[in-house]
């Protein structure tokens, strides 16, 4: 057999055989200066975040107790001890869920539309334009149109409900679950697309079994980023389910707590018992929150491996 002939060097390495040729000096500083700009940069955003949390943490211990969670601030003066934010946690997560419950389906359902169908029609651009609007308006404009239109137009419980914060709460909610969820759209590769329509499946079909569950973990977390942001607004509520010390478990009927304004009430008294459940009413709110986004990262996780199917 004749001697296999030396290969000529690869795109890699030189004539002599050796590896790739060492980074400059200059190069290496410019990698370590991006670098600790980075992290620089990190410490700067982690800094304020662990300084809210430590503050909230702090303070809300003080009265984190069963009695929190079991009674409401009904016939408790600001200078008496006790009393707790029942009333209010259930109305925020009723409020929430009933805003959820509007405002998702249109959203994802405008998203398709914007992705899917509409692509480059004027009317996907004029809906687009106005979700753009509709994401920089004063959360207080969205309890003033409720209030104005609901409340005072259509005489539907005027004296106010938490049905009627759950639809200045999902106004607020759509334009970020119609961005979040169009991006996740974006991403999709088309490939997906063509594999589905190649085996003769319906658009409709392709987008409910193939488009979506692809997309399902972007749109969980662009709805839990939806449902963090409405559920400490406060200005909305006070315009719409108006306020109350008591327990009232119909969102339908009457004002409503919530824990924006429970903390927002508390905060207004000087006393130290009145303080100290508003941080409490506080730390609740942001538990809430981390509970509701690892819920969904689990519903993610566990619908996950279906997608690829």
């Amino acid at each position: 057999m004749t001697a296999v002939s030396k290969s000529a060097p690869g795109p890699g390495r030189s004539a002599k055989g050796s590896s790739l040729a060492p980074v400059s000096s200059s190069r290496k500083i410019k990698d370590r200066l991006v670098q600790g700009l980075v992290y620089a940069a990190f410490a700067l955003a982690i800094i304020p975040l662990l300084s809210v949390l430590w503050t909230v943490i702090t303070n809300g211990l003080a009265r984190l107790d069963a009695d929190f969670f079991a009674f409401s601030m009904n016939g408790v003066t600001a200078r008496d001890g006790g009393g707790g934010a029942y009333h209010a946690i259930i109305g925020t997560l009723e409020q929430v869920a009933i805003a959820t419950v509007i405002s998702v389906p249109v959203a994802v359902l405008t998203a398709v539309y914007l992705i899917e169908y509409g692509a480059g029609s004027r009317l996907a651009k004029a809906i687009s334009f106005f979700v753009d609007v509709m994401t920089g308006i004063p959360s207080i404009v969205a309890g003033l149109f409720v209030l104005a239109m609901w409340m005072l137009t259509l005489q539907i419980a005027p004296e106010g409900s938490g049905f009627a914060g759950a639809l200045a709460l999902s106004i607020l909610m759509m334009p970020t679950v119609v961005r979040a969820t169009e991006e996740m759209l974006k991403l999709v590769p088309g490939d997906l697309r063509e594999a589905s329509y190649a085996l003769g499946v319906p658009r409709w079909r392709t987008i409910c079994f193939v488009v979506l569950p692809t997309a399902l973990t972007g749109i969980l977390t662009g709805i839990m980023l939806a449902v963090a942001r409405v559920m400490g607004e406060t200005a909305p509520l006070l315009l719409t389910i108006f306020f109350t010390k008591a327990i009232n478990l119909n969102p339908f009927d009457g004002p409503q707590g919530s824990l924006p304004t429970f903390i927002w009430d508390q905060v207004s008294n000087p006393q130290q018992t009145s303080l100290d459940r508003a941080w409490t009413g506080a730390l609740v709110l942001i538990l809430l929150i981390m509970l509701l986004n690892l819920g969904a990262r689990l519903v993610a996780r566990r619908f996950k491996p279906a997608a690829g199917r």
